[in-house]
């Protein structure tokens, strides 16, 4: 009994001030390890706040630059671009096109900030009339599904927009088999050796995406994404899929959502020797949010507890919403 006060009172010891915390701290986070997600629109001078998130926006680009430089200001070295369109269709043909929403912002910020780090989304969802990833067509049921083999060539070419533009990381969200492999070979193909590519290689099909599909407008407008996004059930499965990806070139993988799936994400960081990414998504923030709104949560300190994990699991990178407020809370800034 005695030995075992002795333990206790030798750990009780350092956990007696803040410095002594700080000295023998086993996770880090600063910074370094955020990456800032931005939604970018038509227009100029429009910043159209989400309801469902406060605090975030839509941005046309010159205001969308602005956010830019302030994120690059406060330490956060990334920024993940989301391009809401002028108008969509039935195969996304603005997710692609040269002069993209997206492929403006990429070279405005480029051009202000060259040394930030600029990552592109690259999928169709929020470009398609219908909301889904991919190419719509009906399967031999005669249900309209989406063509895995016709949406990797959109998909290649929505990369190489966006990296000709500028993009230092482009990152395929759709799901869709074989797109790492796709995507690698086209932008190889084009000279473009040095974008890396960070596959959302374990992106599950949530019930945490609500804020964000109003935030990119990408709701489906029929069905579902569960035929091609991940069953959340599957654990070995979702490592399987990142094996997939770093086979088929994938500089960084993701997993997608976060705090739901820390053991995934802890796996992956256990197993694979590349960069793991979480993706703290918009209904995480949005639950924060609320509660914080009603007084019923710290939401500085939830939001730095929540990010700690992510860390803690073995996340190299945290992709959040409150990436530019918590590079300040770290800096001991508000």
């Amino acid at each position: 009994m005695l030995k075992m006060t002795e333990r206790l009172t030798r750990t009780r010891r350092m956990r007696r001030n803040e410095t002594l915390r700080r000295m023998v701290r086993e996770t880090r986070l600063s910074a370094d390890h955020l990456v800032m997600p931005l939604f970018v629109r038509p227009g100029k001078g429009e910043r159209r706040p989400i309801a469902s998130m406060p605090g975030q926006y839509q941005l046309s680009v010159d205001l969308l630059v602005e956010e830019a430089q302030a994120t690059a200001e406060a330490g956060v070295p990334a920024v993940l671009l989301f391009g809401i369109p002028e108008k969509k269709d039935a195969l996304g043909s603005e997710a692609y096109a040269a002069d993209a929403i997206v492929c403006q912002a990429v070279a405005e910020i480029k051009r202000a900030c060259p040394d930030l780090c600029v990552i592109t989304d690259v999928c169709l969802c929020e470009y398609t009339s219908h909301g889904h990833c991919g190419v719509v067509r009906e399967n031999r049921d005669g249900r309209p599904d989406v063509d895995n083999d016709a949406t990797l060539e959109l998909l290649v070419c929505e990369a190489l927009a966006h990296a000709k533009a500028g993009a230092d990381i482009v990152a395929p969200s759709d799901m869709m088999d074989g797109r790492v492999r796709a995507i690698r070979r086209g932008l190889d193909a084009e000279g473009l050796t040095d974008v890396a590519v960070l596959a959302y290689s374990a992106k599950f099909a949530s019930a945490f995406y609500g804020p964000f599909r109003q935030a990119a407008e990408s709701a489906p407008q029929f069905g579902d994404r569960r035929s091609y996004q991940m069953d959340a059930a599957n654990g070995r499965e979702a490592l399987r899929e990142i094996a997939i990806d770093i086979d088929e070139g994938a500089d960084m993988v993701m997993v997608k959502p976060g705090l739901a799936y820390l053991d995934v994400l802890y796996a992956a960081a256990q197993r694979f020797d590349v960069p793991v990414a979480a993706y703290q998504v918009s209904g995480e923030y949005a639950m924060v949010k609320a509660a914080a709104a009603q007084g019923w949560l710290d939401e500085k300190a939830v939001a730095l507890e929540s990010l700690l994990a992510f860390r803690r699991a073995g996340a190299s990178l945290v992709l959040t919403y409150w990436a530019r407020e918590a590079a300040g809370w770290l800096h001991g800034g508000e």
